[in-house]
């Protein structure tokens, strides 16, 4: 077996590709991230305060979801894979903690641990495979792309104060967002095709699927510890009670009946489920993920104050909260039902008794 073989997933018909320890290890400094985020919200609820919140939601989810695409196609049974992950796992944690003063005092030591943690990950994981496989073109592409916003990154924490930094971050950000889009471009290779991208389609789910659940789980956390701190009057207790039942709700949405499982199932036999990774999964879970923040603080300052009116950045947190909420769920399912249509002629094709014809 090479070496290359031995860092890599098994793939084929018949084995499934399951979510490991070292995964789930790896989400614990996200639940960190997400509640560093829920707290910076209700720091400063501004419009600035919630669109700085939102800027820092856009990195946060950068920096997983690429490690997630990472280890859907590396194993982290092998050695050099896990300590790699672990690697990333430091830098997420340095990153998470320095998430309140990024436009501060520890703007500096946020912007190195993510270009580290983004950088640093796919020169490694290209470094992991040799250049016949058709994996090190797809992370040689990653490279340039996180060095080009990298630099972009690296000059505005360490050059910039305050929310000028924003004058270099924001370019960062739109560069590192629209690489997926522009097919990872590089001089004298053009574009990559997301066929290129081959994933598990089901593992990639259910990972996705995890990171929903640590914001739903830190959405409790927070709404319970205020209303512990707030005293279990029975108003509070009430407004916790509107809190945990809208939680649910939102839970019952993503997952319930068999909309999970559909899910998986489409990711796993779609034609191209690398575009629909990065189109429903990486770009569309955004949203989501956003509204359950924002949901979470809505609820806090009802629970913490039920005595007094929010002001309209609180009704904007209260209301649009769900909304953003179900709007991305609602372009996430349209999206994978798109995904359905290519099997829908075929399906009818198959029912037709023999001897007849379509017309």
């Amino acid at each position: 077996m090479s070496a290359a073989v031995r860092h890599l997933r098994p793939r084929g018909d018949g084995i499934r590709q399951e979510t490991t320890t070292v995964e789930l290890f790896f989400d614990l400094v996200y639940v960190f991230a997400i509640t560093q985020l829920s707290h910076l919200v209700l720091a400063d609820l501004s419009a600035a305060g919630i669109a700085r919140a939102a800027f820092l939601l856009l990195v946060v989810w950068w920096a997983w979801i690429y490690t997630t695409w990472m280890a859907n196609w590396f194993d982290p049974a092998s050695p050099a894979v896990r300590g790699v992950l672990t690697a990333v796992m430091l830098a997420s944690l340095l990153m998470a903690a320095a998430l309140p003063g990024a436009f501060g005092g520890d703007g500096v030591l946020f912007v190195i641990a993510y270009v580290v943690l983004q950088a640093g990950r796919n020169v490694a994981a290209a470094a992991l495979l040799p250049r016949t496989h058709p994996l090190r073109d797809v992370f040689e592409r990653l490279v340039g792309w996180s060095a080009a916003s990298g630099v972009l990154w690296l000059v505005g924490g360490l050059a910039l104060h305050g929310d000028d930094r924003l004058l270099v971050w924001l370019p960062a950000v739109v560069l590192d967002l629209c690489a997926p889009f522009a097919g990872y471009w590089l001089p004298g290779r053009g574009r990559a095709a997301t066929t290129d991208w081959d994933i598990e389609g089901g593992h990639f789910a259910e990972r996705c699927e995890g990171f929903i659940i640590i914001a739903l789980g830190e959405s409790i956390v927070v709404t319970g510890a205020t209303a512990a701190a707030a005293g279990l009057s029975a108003t509070v207790v009430v407004w916790l009670g509107v809190a945990f039942l809208e939680t649910a709700a939102l839970w019952w949405l993503y997952f319930g009946a068999t909309a999970a499982e559909r899910t998986r199932h489409v990711m796993r036999t779609c034609e191209d489920p690398g575009r629909l990774a990065r189109d429903a999964y990486t770009y569309l879970h955004l949203p989501i993920v956003a509204g359950i923040i924002a949901v979470a603080a809505g609820d806090d300052l009802l629970i913490h104050a039920p005595e007094h009116t929010p002001d309209g950045i609180g009704w904007a947190l209260i209301f649009g909260g769900p909304a953003l909420y179900v709007l991305g769920e609602r372009l996430f399912r349209r999206r994978i039902a798109l995904a359905m249509r290519p099997e829908r002629p075929l399906r009818r094709l198959q029912q037709q008794p023999e001897g007849t014809a379509t017309s």
